[in-house]
C-alpha cells in the first residue's frame, strides 16, 4: 500500500507542472477566439466600428506577437516561472479592465494590454515544456498540449456564445473577460506551488539585446498593422499599406544588427544558426500558414451563422464543437505517433483540414438553410480530425532539435510566426468577406450575398490551407532525401 505522506514523484510533479502550463495556454487560446462571438454584442453595446472591432480581434494578436520574442528570451536567460506568474497576473488584470470598459476606447486599449500579457506568458508555456520533459515523453506531452490548443480555439465560439446567452445580448460580452479573473487567480496559485524553481542557463548568453528587440519589434509591428487595419469596408485607407515598406526595412536592420551584435561576441535576440535547422525552419512556416486559416475560418463561420443565418451566438459557436472533440483525440494520438510516422502524419493532417474546409463551404451554400448548421459541423469533424494531427505533431518536430537553454525564444519565434500568420490571415478572409457583402448590398437576395460572401472568404482561407501544405510536401521530401542519403542535419 502506497504511503500517503511520501513525497510525490518526479514524474508527477512533471505533469502537475506541465497541467498548470496547459491550462492558462487554453486560457490564453480562448481569448483569440471566444471573443468573435461578442463582436456583435460589443458592436451594439458600445457603438464599435469596423476598425474598433478589428482591433479587439487583430490588436489582441498585434499585441501577442510583438511580446513574444523579448519574454522568451528574458524567459531563456533568467527564470521562465517568474516570467510566467508575471504575465499571468498581468492578463488578469486586462481582463478585470476589459470586462469594467465603459467604452470602446478604453476596451480596445485593454485587448491590447491583454495580448502584451500573453506574450510574455505563452513563451514560458513552451520553455517549460521543453525543460520538463525529453524524448517521447516530450511528444506524449506536446499531443496534450495540441489537444488543449485545438479544443481552445474551436470551442471558444461555443463557449463565448453561452456566456452572452447568461448574460444578454448588450452586456454579456462583459463575461467573456469576467471568466478570466478567477481561472486566472487559481493558476496564478498552482503555478507559484507547481512551476520549478531552477532552469539550465547557458552562461556565455546572458545578456539581453536591447536594440535588436526594439528592431524585432518594429518589423513585426510594421507587417501586421496594415492588416490589422483592413476591415474590407469602404473606409479603408490605402496608405496604411505603405508600413509594409517599414516592415521591409527593419528586417534588413534587424538582421544586420543581429549579425553584427553576434560578431563582437554577444548573444543575439535570434540566433540565426536555429533557422538552419530544416525542421526548426519548415515547421514555423506550416504553422504560421495553418494559423492564418484557422482562426480566419471559425470567424467566417460565426459571422455567416449569425448574420447570414440569423442563428443566436450561443448556436453558432456550438457549430464548431465537433471540431474541437475530433482535434483533441487526433492531437493525442498524434502525440504518440509522431515520433513513428514524423511529417507524413502533419501532411496527412493537412490533407483532411483541406477536405473538411471544402465540405464546410459546401454545406454553407448549396445545402437548405434548415440543414446549413448540421452539415457545417458534421464538415468540421473531417476537418477537426486533420486539426488534431497538424498541432501537436508539427510543434513536436519543430522543437525536436532546438537546445533547451533556447526553448523559450525558439518556441516564442513560431508563436510570433502563429500571430502573424493569424493577424494576416483574419484580415485576408474578413475583409474579402465584408468587401464582397458592401459590394453587393443592394442585391435583393441578401442570402445569397452572404453565400458570395462566405465562399469568397473561405477560398482565401483554404488558399493559405493549401499554402500550409505544400511546405509539409517540401519539408516530408527533405527528409526523406537526407534518410537516403545519410546526410545528417545541420546543427543550431
Amino acid at each position: 500500500m502506497a504511503d500517503p505522506t511520501a513525497a510525490p514523484s518526479p514524474d508527477r510533479v512533471r505533469w502537475q507542472a506541465f497541467g498548470v502550463c496547459v491550462g492558462v495556454a487554453a486560457l490564453t487560446i480562448l481569448d483569440l477566439s471566444k471573443v468573435n462571438v461578442g463582436l456583435p454584442s460589443i458592436e451594439k453595446s458600445l457603438g464599435a466600428g469596423p476598425t474598433e472591432l478589428q482591433l479587439i480581434v487583430a490588436g489582441y494578436a498585434l499585441a501577442f506577437g510583438l511580446a513574444l520574442v523579448p519574454s522568451g528570451r528574458l524567459g531563456d536567460i533568467h527564470s521562465r516561472r517568474t516570467l510566467f506568474i508575471v504575465g499571468l497576473s498581468a492578463f488578469t488584470a486586462a481582463s478585470l479592465l476589459c470586462a469594467l470598459a465603459p467604452n470602446i476606447t478604453v476596451l480596445v486599449v485593454a485587448r491590447i494590454l491583454q495580448g502584451i500579457a500573453a506574450g510574455i506568458q505563452m513563451p514560458q508555456v513552451l520553455g517549460l515544456i521543453q525543460q520538463l520533459f525529453q524524448g517521447a515523453a516530450r511528444g506524449r506531452a506536446f499531443g496534450v498540449f495540441g489537444a488543449t490548443v485545438g479544443v481552445a480555439t474551436a470551442f471558444g465560439p461555443t463557449l463565448g456564445g453561452l456566456l452572452i446567452a447568461v448574460g444578454g445580448p448588450t452586456d454579456g460580452w462583459r463575461l467573456l473577460f469576467w471568466m478570466n479573473i478567477p481561472l486566472g487567480l487559481i493558476a496564478i496559485f498552482f503555478a507559484m506551488r507547481l512551476l520549478p524553481k531552477r532552469q539550465a542557463h547557458d552562461r556565455g548568453r546572458t545578456e539581453l539585446d536591447l536594440i535588436g528587440i526594439l528592431l524585432l519589434g518594429i518589423t513585426t509591428f510594421s507587417l501586421m498593422l496594415p492588416f490589422v487595419l483592413t476591415t474590407g469596408g469602404p473606409d479603408d485607407d490605402p496608405n496604411r499599406w505603405w508600413w509594409l515598406v517599414g516592415f521591409a526595412l527593419g528586417a534588413a536592420a534587424f538582421v544586420w544588427w543581429e549579425r553584427d551584435y553576434k560578431r563582437r561576441g554577444k548573444s543575439p535576440v535570434i540566433h540565426f544558426s536555429l533557422f538552419a535547422l530544416s525542421s526548426y525552419r519548415n515547421g514555423i512556416l506550416v504553422a504560421t500558414a495553418y494559423f492564418a486559416a484557422i482562426p480566419a475560418v471559425f470567424l467566417l463561420t460565426t459571422l455567416y451563422l449569425q448574420q447570414g443565418l440569423g442563428l443566436a451566438p450561443v448556436f453558432a459557436g456550438m457549430v464548431s464543437i465537433p471540431f474541437a472533440l475530433a482535434s483533441a483525440v487526433t492531437a493525442w494520438i498524434g502525440g504518440r505517433l509522431v515520433e513513428r510516422y514524423g511529417r507524413a502524419l502533419v501532411v496527412l493532417g493537412l490533407v483532411l483540414v483541406i477536405v473538411g474546409f471544402l465540405l464546410v463551404l459546401a454545406a454553407a451554400v448549396l445545402s437548405p438553410r434548415e440543414l446549413t448548421p448540421w452539415l457545417m459541423a458534421a464538415a468540421m469533424t473531417v476537418a477537426g480530425a486533420g486539426g488534431g494531427f497538424v498541432i501537436s505533431p508539427n510543434q513536436t518536430l519543430t522543437l525536436a532539435e532546438i537546445p533547451v537553454t533556447e526553448g523559450g525564444v525558439a518556441g516564442s519565434m513560431a508563436q510570433v510566426g502563429q500571430r502573424v500568420g493569424t493577424a494576416i490571415g483574419v484580415a485576408a478572409a474578413s475583409s474579402t468577406f465584408f468587401a464582397t457583402l458592401y459590394r453587393e448590398s443592394a442585391a435583393s437576395d441578401q442570402l445569397a450575398v452572404y453565400h458570395d460572401g462566405v465562399r469568397n472568404g473561405f477560398t482565401v482561407a483554404i488558399g493559405l490551407m493549401a499554402v500550409a501544405l505544400v511546405l509539409g510536401l517540401v519539408d516530408l521530401g527533405q527528409r526523406r532525401r537526407r534518410q537516403k542519403t545519410g546526410r545528417p542535419e545541420p546543427t543550431a
